[in-house]
């Protein structure tokens, strides 16, 4: 932690003051230390460079596990691809002439794949997570000095209101508890004209019926540990299976709708091996979460209102891309 991102920090049970304690340094990195909440006896420790303001096993943990263990498969600097700077960039539309030097939340930070890209375009990145993927973020974006990662819960943000101009979330909200106080608890830490992205899973009439919500009452209640190895004891036959019936005309999307298997056999830009190592994280993904509760754009729209946002659109409603910024009169609703 840099002592500079002291400034954003806050107690997340009543956005009180902190003080910071110092134990051990690197550079103008601390290492160790305690953060001290105003008129109160709570104390946030820092480890490993980390502030954190939840304790590490929670109901995230199978995330922690899955960006641990595949910390590099998405990062676009390792990978030598594209996908995660064109996703970043279609679901934002944000450039480098918006992000350069502003202050900007990544709600949900992973293993760092959308941090990295929005640091490359200048933006200054509070990179939190709620799971221990905060500290495979924290080793992927070491080097960048413009990233700062918090251990931290979207529906407790440990940051003041009002103190940042850009805000994303992308693919996260709704695997917490509550996805509509998680969209509410986000949008607070945007001062006036700040902007935000989310990306949710949009639910319709058939989401239910979808292979993995039919197996997740059972594989949810799997230790992660157990679950990841029963995945890639599996994968070895599912992988060339779905390589060909997820390419088949015609029948591929009903294929890819009833066999909970993540194989992206359309990312051209990475070889079979790392297509395989994809399809073991994201099957893992599907199946692992405590939560998973999909949202309708109307439920977003309604997040929105009620929180006073005027100024938004949506760029899809399937899945749910929604682009806008807080408190700016009304310019389009619009979206595909």
């Amino acid at each position: 932690m840099k002592e500079e991102l002291l400034q954003f920090l806050c107690d997340p049970h009543d956005s009180g003051p902190l003080r910071l304690e110092v134990e051990t340094r690197y550079g103008d990195e601390i290492v160790t230390g305690r953060l001290l909440a105003s008129g109160s006896a709570r104390v946030y420790p820092i480890m490993h460079g980390v502030p954190r303001f939840v304790v590490s096993s929670n109901y995230s943990d199978s995330f922690g596990l899955q960006w641990n263990r595949f910390s590099k498969v998405q990062l676009d600097s390792d990978n030598g691809a594209t996908y995660s700077r064109r996703r970043f960039e279609r679901e934002t539309l944000w450039s480098r002439a918006d992000l350069e030097g502003k202050w900007v939340l990544d709600g949900g930070c992973g293993a760092g794949r959308f941090a990295e890209i929005a640091a490359s375009l200048g933006a200054n990145v509070i990179a939190l997570d709620y799971s221990s993927a905060v500290d495979a973020a924290a080793r992927n974006l070491a080097s960048l000095p413009n990233v700062h990662c918090v251990q931290g819960d979207l529906l407790r943000l440990p940051l003041a209101p009002g103190s940042l101009s850009f805000m994303y979330s992308i693919g996260v909200l709704q695997h917490t508890p509550d996805p509509r106080a998680a969209l509410a608890s986000a949008l607070g830490v945007l001062e006036h004209g700040g902007r935000f992205a989310f990306t949710i899973y949009a639910r319709r009439w058939y989401t239910r019926l979808y292979s993995k919500y039919l197996l997740r009452p059972f594989t949810r209640r799997l230790p992660p540990e157990r679950l990841l190895r029963a995945v890639e004891r599996v994968m070895p036959m599912a992988f060339p299976m779905t390589d060909v019936l997820f390419r088949l005309p015609v029948v591929s999307r009903l294929f890819q709708f009833g066999i909970p298997v993540a194989n992206y056999v359309d990312k051209t830009e990475f070889t079979r091996d790392q297509r395989y190592q994809e399809a073991v994280l994201d099957t893992f993904d599907m199946l692992a979460p405590a939560f998973d509760t999909p949202m309708t754009a109307g439920e977003v729209e309604a997040v929105l209102r009620a929180e006073g946002v005027q100024d938004y659109r949506f760029l899809h409603r399937v899945p749910i891309e929604v682009v806008g910024s807080v408190g700016i009169p009304s310019h389009s609703r619009g979206g595909t």
